[in-house]
């Protein structure tokens, strides 16, 4: 039982990556606090949790407003007197060329998932600081090089990266564990309610589910990283090879994520 008794905050958890989060920690022993903007949901994997006997709470969360962070890292602590594990796995998408894109889109995106971490990170900071804790954020191979036709994606991808590498520097001498994991492309929902140029929700991924991770290898890996305490969590071949390759060539780099991106079914790059 590797997180026996630890109180983990998961945002998004409510389907896709955080979901297979919740359940993932839950095998360990981890008590869950459950952060999402989908109550009914989570108030229905409440129930099959407690039914497990798995201590957990929800708390409905919207992470693009900051006292809805505050609240959810409040709930934790009021009910389990702690905070050990923070995941910020709550995240949307995009898929147009800037070009295209109505700018609001690109706030969009860097509202949920940089500003999302940034507000529940600050918050939750002071518990972990006291228990020599975790902050994992869930950032994409988008983070490691920019992705055409996901602009906003990989510029909230990048911001994030900054943010939580400047958290575990400050937090050298603290016991703070920091993580950033990067997933490829994953069999989860997110691309089916990515945004497209005008901020309307693509409703259909244009790609091949059955050669993805699936969400629970991601969130076990994830969880394992965590245990181990490593920095840096690049989980599939794509990511590791990107990695690589920017120590290399950017422009070779550059070139092969115009061809792989250019691929897509209805891509808009020509």
């Amino acid at each position: 039982m590797k997180f026996k008794d630890k109180v983990v905050i998961i945002t998004g958890a409510s389907s896709g990556i955080g979901l297979a989060l919740v359940n993932e920690f839950a095998s360990h022993g981890a008590k869950i606090v459950m952060g999402a903007r989908s109550v009914d949901r989570l108030k229905d994997l409440s129930i099959g949790l407690a039914k497990k006997n798995i201590e957990n709470i929800y708390e409905e969360t919207d992470v693009t407003k900051e006292s809805d962070c505050r609240k959810l890292v409040e709930a934790a602590v009021s009910a389990f007197g702690k905070i050990d594990i923070l995941v910020c796995n709550a995240g949307i998408s995009m898929r147009a060329i800037l070009d295209d894109v109505d700018m609001e889109v690109l706030r969009r995106l860097m509202d949920v998932n940089f500003w999302g971490t940034a507000y529940c990170v600050k918050y939750s900071l002071p518990y972990i600081q006291k228990s020599k804790g975790s902050i994992t954020g869930v950032s994409s191979v988008a983070g490691l090089h920019g992705l055409p036709a996901r602009t906003g994606y990989s510029a909230s991808k990048y911001a994030i990266q900054g943010f939580l590498e400047t958290v575990r520097i400050e937090n050298l001498k603290k016991g703070v564990h920091v993580m950033i994991a990067y997933p490829g492309f994953t069999a989860s929902n997110i691309r089916f309610s990515a945004l497209t140029a005008d901020g309307s929700k693509q409703g259909e991924t244009p790609r091949n589910e059955e050669k993805m991770m699936t969400a629970e290898e991601v969130a076990k890996q994830i969880a394992n990283g965590i245990y181990r305490r490593k920095k840096l969590l690049l989980l599939d071949f794509q990511g590791k090879a990107t990695f690589f390759l920017k120590k290399i060539s950017h422009g070779l780099l550059d070139r092969l994520f115009y061809s792989h991106m250019a691929k897509e079914p209805e891509s808009p790059l020509k």
